[in-house]
């Protein structure tokens, strides 16, 4: 899908109001157009980490047992189109086009009157709503954005649940400089009377959910500390039991891989449990379990050249694959999975970060996978150069192969030695990880 180049440049430059938490000025646009965000179903999805992965486990899930689904996503991995989704599809250039200078002129007319100007996230968040009020889903998953109380998907009232998948460390600047302050913030979207679903396992944060959760008078249903049992695992999938909430889910085949997909597809069925016991969806077990299977996270543990090697000879031919881990939660989640998976094995890595991140953490955690590295830059101006990256791993005792300025050069040069590698890994800035992913399926490599 080519990118409709006219409203998203437009849209863009609301990006210059930076991110500025707080409902005020969404209200005031949202009332300008109608309040199309009321009347609608919704599933608040909040945390850290494992927000996208629920989120498509929550909307296969619900379509595969007949409701029509709007996906709200943020942020997306190739083209801006990916945030808003309904019933399996992105929101065409044509609804773009409409949506959003519906969403831009009421913009332009608050700014016009000398009210403050709305961000570029909360414009996006307009013409999501916009969307949605035409197509008219059944329900709708709404992932946060970086926060939860003053994020604009929280100007939605009375959703169907609030899940939290994780809290840990990022955009501290922002949300706090504690687990507990962080995880304040994300309670936030908790209304008063919906259900919440977490599966925060640290005990701070934890506490702050669930007394945050009494005081708005939710029931919580914490399944932290329900096990998972992973029956068998692969690089491109596993096997996963529980019994969650007095109800078996044994034998669930899912295609992403790692004990961290494990969890996130249990939040999603303790979501999926609560409101089918409340009577708010109808679920049949087979076709359930046929959604589970179809749910996948682009950029996440995805196998993108190899699958079929390995699936039908169990051999590497390589296997490249594709993760955005662009945080320490996100770096040891993706460390482990390569030490189970992969032991013995000899892995490529290719990474870029952006300078904002705890850097040092995520690298701690990528030199345990392996030594062998080539740096390159994600493309954004809040990237850390490549030549800072390899001071940063001589100070780690490494080498980089080789250093390279973009994502381009980054896979050439990945490609040229690839195949004396069992398993090439892309790791780091989600927007290092779409412009490989978007090259590896445009062709752009012979491997």
């Amino acid at each position: 899908m080519a990118e409709n180049t006219g409203i998203i440049e437009r849209i863009h430059e609301f990006e210059r109001f930076g991110v500025n938490l707080g409902m005020e000025r969404l209200t005031e646009l949202l009332r300008r157009l109608g309040n199309p965000q009321d009347g609608m179903k919704y599933i608040h999805v909040a945390g850290t980490n494992g927000k996208g992965s629920v989120c498509a486990f929550l909307t296969e899930a619900l379509r595969s047992c007949g409701y029509k689904v709007g996906l709200y996503i943020s942020p997306y991995i190739e083209v801006f189109n990916e945030r808003i989704q309904y019933d399996g599809r992105y929101i065409t250039d044509e609804e773009l086009d409409k949506y959003g200078w519906q969403a831009v002129r009421a913009a332009e007319e608050m700014v016009a009157e000398g009210l403050t100007s709305p961000t570029e996230f909360e414009v996006v968040m307009a013409i999501t709503f916009l969307f949605y009020r035409d197509v008219k889903p059944d329900i709708i998953v709404l992932e946060c954005g970086m926060g939860g109380e003053g994020d604009a998907t929280n100007i939605i009232r009375d959703p169907l649940a609030c899940i939290f998948t994780s809290v840990s460390f990022d955009h501290m600047q922002v949300l706090g400089n504690t687990l507990e302050e962080i995880a304040a913030t994300k309670a936030g979207i908790i209304k008063d009377g919906a259900p919440v679903i977490s599966n925060v396992k640290e005990h701070g944060p934890a506490a702050v959910i669930a007394r945050t959760a009494y005081q708005k008078g939710s029931r919580l249903y914490d399944v932290s500390k329900v096990r998972c049992s992973t029956d068998w695992e692969s690089p491109v999938g596993q096997q996963v039991s529980m019994q969650l909430l007095e109800t078996d889910y044994s034998e669930i085949e899912i295609i992403m891989t790692g004990k961290h997909q494990a969890e996130n597809l249990k939040t999603a069925l303790a979501c999926i449990e609560v409101l089918r016991r409340s009577r708010k969806i109808q679920v049949e077990r087979s076709r359930l379990y046929e959604g589970l299977k179809k749910a996948m996270q682009p950029g996440r543990f995805e196998v993108v050249l190899g699958r079929e090697e390995w699936l039908n000879e169990g051999r590497f031919a390589p296997m490249v694959i594709l993760d955005g881990a662009h945080n320490e939660a996100g770096a040891a989640a993706l460390q482990k999975a390569m030490e189970r998976l992969f032991e013995g094995r000899k892995i490529l890595l290719v990474t870029g970060i952006l300078a904002d991140k705890e850097v040092d953490r995520i690298l701690e955690h990528f030199i345990r996978i392996t030594k062998d590295i080539i740096v390159t830059e994600p493309e954004s101006p809040r990237k850390l150069s490549a030549q800072d990256m390899k001071e940063k791993l001589k100070a780690h005792g490494i080498l980089p192969i080789d250093v390279t300025q973009d994502a381009e050069a980054g896979l050439e040069a990945a490609r040229a030695i690839w195949n004396t590698y069992d398993v090439v890994l892309f790791a780091g800035s989600l927007y290092l990880i779409g412009a490989v992913r978007r090259m590896i399926r445009d062709g752009e490599t012979d491997g």
